[in-house]
């Protein structure tokens, strides 16, 4: 029994066991398919936003100032300066084998080399496709706001194919480099490897020019719309460490390959008067054992201070390449890397100052550039910090200023014993102002220049924002002149209430940069409300104009909306009494019947009641015809009810009526269901019958119910659309 019972134990135990292995490798299945789940919701996501980027990319103009296309510019940027970092790469190609006194080329590196700098090239076309998609402000378009965008494919096309700029960075991109190491280099190097790399040091140096000045209107674009560099001096000096840095790796890469030809052209000068040698036997492609016993035993380095014969070739500032082994085939490439920037580092710091050059003309040049590119270099770092310095004093100044004022508005807001959100709000529009103007009042300013000065300053900032109303477009320009001259700037924080309806309007706004909205209720119209968005270059106010041609017109017109801001708003506001002023002056031109229709045609207040009117006169047209349709019907069951005085109607409860429309609808359709299932069965199952005169009774009480209810428009409409319905149904019973 025993046995038994443990045999019987082991099975159940053996059964839970592998129902447990299963439902665990059901839950891993899951998880796995979870896992694959997520990484196809990643995929899907991925291709739905790399397919809308490129869908904005093709199809939609990009704004020059949005933050899509300054994100990208600044990744540009640091490809830009990651290409010409990959550059120099070309020069550690060409090698020294020392064992065999010949020139090889190093291939692992000719095709990394060629692989980074067509990935950063890609870049580059896409930073032109870019400059094909990218709006730009018209030149015809005055400084207001952000101007007027040009959104024109061919424009956009043709602006940037004539310019500069398209030249360089097609001179960019041309992959000669790539060319060169990956398909003329192979079929050169055992023929002529001093020609293929004379062909890659020189093209690679003629295409590093466009390279680096595409970056200048770049790193000026990136400066100006992110102000990283203008504004911390952390960039700044990350911005001189890195300049100084990329300079280092170009200076240390061309005095390596420099002195790579420096032993090829002792070996030249050796072998020259050899009748037998040939300049094809010093790559080692082409090997020629008789030559190698002759270079093992010349161009011995010494050094160029102990140099005392003529005859002893002086490698002069390229010895220490040579005698370190750094330009060695054995040698590996991070070690030549690192060694060649070192070297470049620092002699750029000391201005070449420690250099020893031999008689060789370009290995002097070559010392004279390390010694006026170090010079320069340092000028730039001496210019940077006195900017910085000069920046830092001013900043403190403005602080100082700054910090004066906020004490001053602190204590007037203490003594007043203004609540906290007062304060808050005070706070904030003070450094909004303060981030605008920088202490500077720019209505004083101006005020103290001479008038003619003044008035060219304001119809450069103000006209086109004069001429966006259109009601004001078509003015004489001694009007807008007038108007522009009585501008004022002023400055609404997020929030704001400019004007509230119902109260007096005493200013007209033009919008410079911002978002407003502005609604209204119609005076407090029950159900009526109205609103829209104002943005750069609206205006609101323009009660105003109206206002101000009436010259018998005394109080100010009360606005018809409440406009209230939405972010921080920057405008111009004209007066009432300056509007007024300019008015007065220009009244045989405002007069005009033309004028006073385009006043009509495009302000606000007459749009929203003639849409209001449109509306009253819809739902009146909408009542009298439901009316017209519920008499006829009427009309239609008077007849058959007279033609059929005995036929059978539906139970009335006329206890009370005062229940509401739908309650009495449903009634009745309840009881015609009744009327109709009597009617099958014979008029003696059913003994509730009504005559013609208490049909029509009937019908008047409901009339009278659905008057005496009807306390507003629409729900009269909703009601008489009820009984619509329910007398249809009651013809279509009675027929």
């Amino acid at each position: 029994g025993l046995r038994i019972g443990d045999q019987s134990h082991l099975s159940v135990s053996s059964v839970l066991k592998s129902i447990g292995r299963r439902f665990e490798s059901g839950l891993e299945k899951m998880k796995k398919f979870r896992r694959l789940e997520s990484g196809l919701e990643k995929m899907k996501k991925f291709r739905r936003s790399s397919s809308s980027f490129f869908e904005i990319l093709v199809f939609e103009i990009l704004d020059p100032q949005g933050p899509m296309l300054q994100k990208w510019n600044e990744i540009f940027l640091i490809t830009c300066v990651m290409a010409v970092s990959v550059d120099p790469l070309f020069f550690y190609i060409p090698v020294i084998v020392g064992k065999n006194k010949c020139l090889d080329l190093n291939e692992p590196l000719q095709t990394t080399a060629s692989v980074l700098r067509t990935f950063f090239d890609l870049f580059y076309i896409l930073r032109i496709i870019f400059q094909f998609r990218t709006g730009f402000l018209a030149p015809s378009s005055r400084v207001f706001g952000r101007g007027e965008l040009m959104n024109d494919p061919f424009a956009i096309m043709k602006r940037y194919s004539l310019s500069s700029h398209f030249i360089i960075d097609i001179l960019s991109i041309i992959p000669l480099p790539q060319v060169i190491a990956l398909a003329i280099i192979p079929h050169l190097k055992s023929s002529s490897p001093f020609l293929a790399k004379d062909f890659l040091k020189y093209t690679v140096l003629i295409q590093y020019v466009p390279r680096l000045l595409r970056i200048r209107p770049l790193f000026e674009e990136v400066t100006r719309t992110s102000g990283i560099l203008a504004d911390t001096p952390w960039a700044r000096a990350v911005f001189n460490l890195l300049l100084y840095l990329l300079a280092s790796h170009v200076v240390g890469a061309n005095w390596y390959l420099l002195s790579v030809e420096s032993q090829v052209r002792c070996w030249y000068r050796e072998m020259d008067n050899d009748s037998l040698f040939h300049a094809s036997y010093l790559g080692c492609g082409q090997r020629n054992e008789r030559v190698f016993p002759l270079l093992n035993s010349t161009c011995i380095f010494v050094d160029p201070d102990e140099i005392k014969d003529t005859k002893t070739f002086n490698f002069g500032i390229f010895s220490d390449a040579l005698q370190s082994l750094v330009v060695d085939s054995t040698t590996k490439f991070p070690y030549k890397f690192f060694y060649c920037f070192w070297w470049g580092l620092r002699n750029l710091s000391s201005l070449g100052q420690n250099l020893k050059t031999s008689t060789y003309l370009p290995e002097i040049a070559f010392a004279f550039f390390i010694s006026i590119f170090g010079l320069v270099l340092f000028s730039l770092l001496i210019g940077n910090m006195q900017k910085y310095l000069e920046s830092t004093s001013v900043r403190v100044e403005e602080m100082r200023v700054k910090m004066r004022n906020a004490e001053a508005a602190e204590r007037w807001m203490s003594r007043r014993m203004l609540p906290d959100y007062l304060k808050k709000r005070i706070r904030s529009y003070e450094q909004y102002k303060w981030k605008e103007n920088r202490g500077v009042e720019e209505e004083t300013l101006i005020r103290n220049l001479p008038k003619d000065l003044r008035r060219d300053i304001k119809r450069h900032i103000c006209l086109d924002l004069v001429k966006r109303v259109p009601m004001l477009e078509k003015m004489d320009e001694q009007l807008l002149d007038a108007m522009c001259d009585r501008m004022k700037p002023v400055l609404y924080t997020e929030k704001s209430c400019i004007v509230r309806e119902q109260d007096p309007v005493d200013e007209m706004i033009f919008i410079r940069r911002g978002k407003v909205v502005t609604m209204t209720t119609n005076g407090g119209t029950t159900g009526f409300f109205n609103s829209y968005f104002l943005r750069s270059g609206d205006f609101c106010g323009e009660e105003l104009l109206t206002w101000a041609l009436d010259p018998h017109s005394s109080n100010l017109p009360t606005s018809s909306r409440t406009v209230q801001t939405i972010s921080e708003v920057e405008a111009f506001a004209l007066m009432a009494d300056d509007l007024k002023f300019v008015v007065s002056k220009f009244r045989h031109f405002m007069n005009s019947k033309q004028l006073q229709h385009t006043f009509r045609f495009y302000s606000p207040q007459w749009r929203t009641w003639g849409a209001r009117f449109i509306q009253v006169a819809w739902r009146r047209y909408r009542k009298r015809k439901i009316e017209r349709t519920l008499q006829t019907s009427l009309v239609i069951l008077d007849d058959d009810i007279e033609e059929n005085p005995q036929e059978p109607a539906f139970k009335r409860q006329r206890s009370s009526l005062v229940s509401p429309t739908a309650e009495i609808s449903e009634e009745v359709r309840d009881n015609t269901r009744k009327q109709g299932s009597s009617s099958d069965m014979g008029q003696s199952s059913n003994p509730a019958f009504v005559s013609a005169t208490e049909l029509k009774t009937f019908q008047e009480e409901i009339r009278k119910e659905l008057a005496s209810q009807a306390n507003s428009q629409a729900e009269m409409m909703k009601q008489l659309d009820a009984i619509q319905e329910l007398l249809m149904e009651l013809i279509s019973k009675q027929h």
